[in-house]
């Protein structure tokens, strides 16, 4: 049923990597993006970074979002996949996945801090960060790059790249520097609702765009990643299944919502169904059920984490451990 999609991911793939060796050289980059130190990276291989296809910014960037009570979105399907982030005293907010699948970084202010909510739709990597380096509050926007099929933003002030998955400025004057990570989690709207119901809610965009659609029908069915030619994970783990990364260890999906829950390294993991996968069905709402995960530690609070691909897991952490119980 998802024949036609990767003979297009297929062709696409196929044009990029033919014409990688002329794409992978900052100078052919410098025109795009002139106030750019490529002379300061961490990259020892520039043919790790591939074009996704759109320009810089033509993935727009969303920038002091509006917001809505929870209770007066009518929109949102009670299984499609929300962001949610709580900070401080600040009333609880919800990204709707159904507007970052279209945007990707969400340029907000929470509780007096500054962050970036981000989703990765090549990675499944849905993370928040705060936004101040070095006393210095950053903004951030879509280079259209890709490294290891996960986006590679940018910060408007220096106009470093960021890896988004690890948080990292990989390219430019801010080379090194890391991004602090907040603790947020993907839910379903249904579940943000019960448990906020006097949160906030992101208001849909001032864009033409297929809100509620998926314009990456059948991926997270595919046997591969779009413009991903790294290894495979290991264990025979399938690249696009799901683990939970916490700090440089990945829990299986399955295996937790096959426990329920699980108590290791000093955390506790807990599922619970009713989310929907935003990379399923072309109807986002539609997709199948892959539940919800918390990640907790030992006094009840909650950690920072993320639910991505396999394949991304082992790309940034290869390394990193694998949970799998055994």
């Amino acid at each position: 049923m998802h024949h036609s999609v990767s003979r297009i991911l297929g062709a696409i793939t196929l044009i990029l990597v033919l014409t990688a060796p002329l794409r992978a050289e900052p100078a052919l980059w410098k025109n795009e993006w002139p106030e750019t130190n490529f002379d300061l990276t961490s990259i020892n291989n520039w043919s790790e970074i591939m074009s996704g296809g759109p320009p810089k910014d033509g993935i727009p960037a969303i920038h002091d979002p509006k917001f809505k009570p929870a209770g007066s979105e009518a929109r949102i399907k009670d299984k499609e996949p929300v962001i949610t982030l709580e900070l401080g005293n600040a009333p609880a907010r919800a990204y709707p996945i159904r507007y970052l699948i279209w945007h990707e970084i969400v340029n907000d202010r929470v509780a007096g801090v500054p962050v970036a909510v981000t989703f990765c739709p090549l990675c499944n990597s849905g993370l928040s960060f705060d936004r101040r380096v070095d006393g210095r509050t950053l903004s951030f926007g879509v280079s259209g790059k890709l490294r290891h099929s996960d986006m590679v933003m940018y910060d408007r002030e220096t106009q470093s790249w960021w890896q988004q998955a690890i948080g990292e400025a990989i390219v430019g004057d801010l080379t090194g520097e890391e991004l602090r990570l907040l603790p947020s989690w993907m839910e379903s709207w249904g579940q943000f609702k019960a448990r906020n119901p006097d949160g906030l809610v992101m208001k849909q965009p001032n864009f033409r765009r297929n809100y509620g659609q998926n314009p990456y029908p059948g991926y997270d069915s595919l046997s591969k990643p779009f413009l991903y030619s790294g290894e495979r994970p290991p264990h025979g783990i399938e690249p696009l299944a799901r683990v939970v990364r916490v700090g440089p260890r990945a829990w299986p999906l399955a295996r937790i919502r096959d426990a329920g829950a699980l108590k290791e390294a000093g955390i506790r993991l807990s599922w619970q169904a009713g989310q929907a996968s935003a990379l399923d069905s072309a109807n986002m709402a539609r997709g199948r059920d892959v539940g919800t995960v918390r990640v907790r530690d030992a006094q009840g609070r909650d950690v920072p984490h993320d639910m991505m691909f396999a394949f991304a897991f082992h790309a940034f952490w290869p390394e990193g451990r694998w949970m799998l119980g055994r």
